[in-house]
């Protein structure tokens, strides 16, 4: 069964380039996949149906985002740096003998680190297949980092099977790297360059190599405990927030509390778009956030970053500590966490987004929880009202105990004030 992943391109490689390139201009010329043309990989005409949707022009480079220190800076605190030497080592020395490029790609779709042969660099760069260039599908179309990215999955891009008409004489093949505490995409390992990267080789070396670096990843996360975050952020229950740094405690104004614990949450940073659209929700123009966050500068220093815009150091916060007891089946420990609604007078997108789908997650655990104490915690203080937490503590305390008593008493009271049948029997 042949591999989905993989470009097949069989004995006659510029035969198959010829036939694909034919189904790419049909596509572009009626936006639609001809079933009489060539036939194209699944994955490659679901990419380009994307590319397509995102009005991604196929005569037009992507956009460089990050330059020279902000590109810097931005590199030496991103956690795949701490793999790029082994990636040199595993994939460097082929990449130079074969005439190709290697890149690292980061989780929105940058590109951070371009190396190989020299000949093969200044060819790519041509393309703007360069450092601190937008290499996602929205910004470049079908491309084996950008599609790695975009559906997590190695995979091998040949030729014409790319998007934009420019990248048509590569090929290249990509793997996406995860954290290995949590799995979430970090980035993704590239390799460019000619038909030789075509072969199944290829997809095989970035794959082996993309586990290495996680591997590596998680043999220096084992080693002696990592520094806790340099400053922390409080936003649960109250209208604002308070941040300490440098042993200061820093009150935050609403807007300046959600920038802040909207960036925490997006340690790979957002372009200011992306920032303007989850802080406002009435279209506001980016230089109303640009004056927000050189106020919010005055404040926190160099903490803030910008280009793309992100914390320079990981922040804690006690939403996020909320949202990690989660995950790690500690319902006791989200509970305790637990101080309130996120910002609850914040009307921001994201900030709104988060409070609702962390109260929703937080309450789905207890309500399934078989502690006692963690359902009373939760049930005498953010879920008072809560009528099927309190019946969830009835049913789990042990007869005649005081929470049982308690949870049959506020049963009652607010079976009565929701105009329900209060007859039931819980003691």
């Amino acid at each position: 069964m042949a591999d989905r992943w993989l470009a097949a391109v069989g004995a006659d490689a510029r035969g198959r380039a010829r036939q694909i390139a034919r189904a790419h201009a049909a596509f572009l010329s009626t936006g639609a996949l001809d079933p009489a043309a060539a036939p194209v990989r699944e994955v490659v005409a679901d990419s380009w149906l994307r590319s397509s949707a995102a009005r991604v022009d196929p005569d037009r480079d992507p956009p460089v985002t990050l330059l020279d220190g902000d590109l810097a800076g931005y590199r030496a605190g991103h956690p795949l740096a701490a793999v790029v030497p082994v990636l040199r080592d595993l994939v460097g020395g082929t990449a130079d003998d074969g005439e190709h490029v290697w890149a690292v790609m980061d989780a929105g779709g940058r590109l951070l680190w371009v190396e190989g042969h020299r000949g093969a660099r200044a060819r790519a760069a041509r393309m703007n297949f360069v450092e601190g260039a937008l290499w996602d599908e929205a910004h470049a179309g079908t491309n084996a980092p950008g599609t790695a990215l975009a559906l997590d999955h190695e995979v091998q891009i040949f030729a014409a099977e790319h998007f934009r008409h420019t990248v048509q004489a590569w090929t290249c093949a990509a793997a996406p790297i995860h954290d290995p505490a949590t799995g979430r995409i970090l980035g993704v390992l590239d390799v460019t360059g000619g038909d030789a990267v075509a072969h199944p080789h290829s997809l095989a070396l970035v794959r082996a190599a993309a586990r290495v670096a996680e591997a590596h990843l998680a043999t220096l996360r084992a080693g002696p405990a990592a520094r806790p975050p340099a400053a922390r952020l409080r936003v649960l229950g109250r209208p604002d927030g308070v941040l300490l740094l440098d042993r200061r405690e820093i009150p935050l104004h609403r807007r300046h509390a959600e920038a802040v614990a909207i960036l925490a949450a997006h340690p790979e940073g957002m372009t200011g778009q992306q920032l303007a659209a989850a802080m406002y929700d009435d279209g506001a123009a980016q230089a109303t956030l640009r004056v927000e966050l050189l106020r919010l500068r005055r404040l926190v220093g160099p903490l803030l970053h910008s280009r793309p815009y992100r914390l320079a150091e990981p922040v804690g916060a006690d939403f996020l500590d909320v949202t990690r007891a989660l995950e790690m089946g500690d319902v006791a420990a989200a509970v305790r966490a637990y101080a309130g609604p996120l910002l609850p007078t914040s009307d921001a997108p994201a900030i709104a987004e988060r409070r609702r789908r962390l109260e929703v997650e937080l309450r789905s655990a207890v309500l399934t929880a078989t502690d006692p104490s963690t359902v009373y915690a939760w049930a005498s203080g953010a879920g008072f009202d809560d009528l099927a937490a309190w019946e969830r503590l009835a049913r789990t305390a042990g007869p005649g105990t005081p929470h049982l008593r308690v949870a049959a008493t506020r049963v009652a009271e607010l079976r009565a004030e929701y105009g329900l049948n209060t007859d039931a029997t819980l003691m």
